[in-house]
């Protein structure tokens, strides 16, 4: 009987040593070493962290139910239930799990050092597109980045943060405004101007090389230029296309991948005239195409409309916390507002980025 109390007393000595050890190790062994050291955002609605709960627009998503599923339950900002890709691709990158807004005055240059957005929802390549809403214009983006640089190097001294500045990862997200919110709907403007979609493509991407010059010109090398996705598909235009029993339109789809391919091409073009750039381009359209046309295979039980409220026209202000529409579970939506992905959408198309163009940051 003895000989059994001493052995179980033993073996408890043994395992409670084993716990300190365990615990005293957590401590010990230093974090993995982050792939970049930040990661640096502009673009539209798709990236926003929350800009433009700072700017005069009624273009905003600071009230519920957005940012139901975000860690405290509350809007951010964002254009989602939940987080946006910079948030998971920041993650994965081992930085943190999420991109704060420049604009949010809850975050300080400490918070920046590490990843900052300057992306406005709302806006576009074309000046045009941003005056629609009176968002913040691309321009208006380095602008901010501007002084953000300035503002890190008394931070952290010139040469940190220059580094900082060299090394991070430059994420880029726009382009589906200019034709969804301005080309299309604006009668008289760009549409006139320019009459063939295509030409106005050609427009859009001379703005886009002369923005990735610039980005440059001003210190970055690691750059993924986004295309746009299927735009043809979203619920908001879907909910229009009345005469083809609300299917995607096609002529949007097309459009976006014919300005993809330029985009692409604008890509290799710069890749091989800049020294020292890393500029991979990141194209959602092909696996969120699969997501939408196959939205079982994902876990996903509607891709036709959106989770807020009815789900066909909503977002912004119309996708509201008294609306008795809005679904329960927004993982089973590949659209949480009319215009947007839900959150689980974000993750599976970072997921693929991940695995594809961004492949080389990692």
């Amino acid at each position: 009987m003895n000989a059994t109390v001493e052995s179980a007393a033993s073996s408890s000595i043994q395992c409670l040593f084993l716990f300190i050890f365990l615990v005293i190790s957590s401590f010990a062994v230093p974090s993995c070493r982050a792939k970049v050291p930040a990661v640096i955002v502009f673009g539209d609605s798709s990236v926003d962290s929350g800009n433009n709960n700072q700017i005069r627009t009624i273009l905003k998503s600071n009230h519920k139910p957005y940012g139901r599923d975000f860690p405290g339950g509350q809007p951010t900002g964002r254009f989602s239930n939940g987080r946006i890709p910079p948030d998971f691709i920041s993650e994965a990158m081992g930085i943190k799990p999420y991109v704060p807004a420049y604009l949010d005055p809850k975050f300080t240059i400490k918070d920046f050092a590490t990843g900052v957005c300057f992306a406005s929802a709302g806006t576009g390549y074309d000046n045009s597109t941003s005056n629609v809403l009176n968002v913040l214009p691309l321009w208006m983006e380095i602008v901010n980045y501007k002084e953000y640089q300035s503002r890190l190097r008394k931070y952290l001294g010139v040469k940190k943060a220059n580094k900082i500045l060299r090394e991070a990862l430059y994420l880029i997200s726009i382009g589906t405004n200019d034709f969804l919110e301005n080309y299309y709907l604006i009668p008289g403007g760009r549409s006139r101007q320019y009459p063939v979609a295509g030409q106005y493509e050609d427009f859009l991407a001379g703005i886009a090389e002369n923005f990735l010059r610039e980005l440059y010109s001003l210190g970055a090398r690691n750059i993924s230029l986004g295309g746009l996705p299927p735009m043809g598909c979203l619920p908001l235009e879907r909910t229009t296309n009345t005469m083809e029993g609300n299917g995607c339109i096609g002529k949007y789809n097309d459009v976006a991948k014919e300005f993809n391919g330029k985009l692409q091409w604008l890509a290799i073009k710069l890749g091989m005239e800049l020294p020292g750039i890393k500029l991979a381009f990141s194209n959602p359209y092909d696996p969120f195409l699969e997501i939408i046309r196959k939205p079982s295979a994902f876990g996903f039980v509607n891709a036709a409309v959106a989770c807020c409220a009815t789900g066909l026209f909503e977002m912004g202000y119309l996708c509201d916390q008294y609306n008795p529409f809005t679904c329960e579970d927004a993982n089973k939506y590949v659209f949480w507002d009319s215009f947007h992905p839900s959150e689980r959408t974000n993750q599976l198309l970072s997921e693929n980025l991940l695995k594809t163009s961004l492949a080389p940051f990692l």
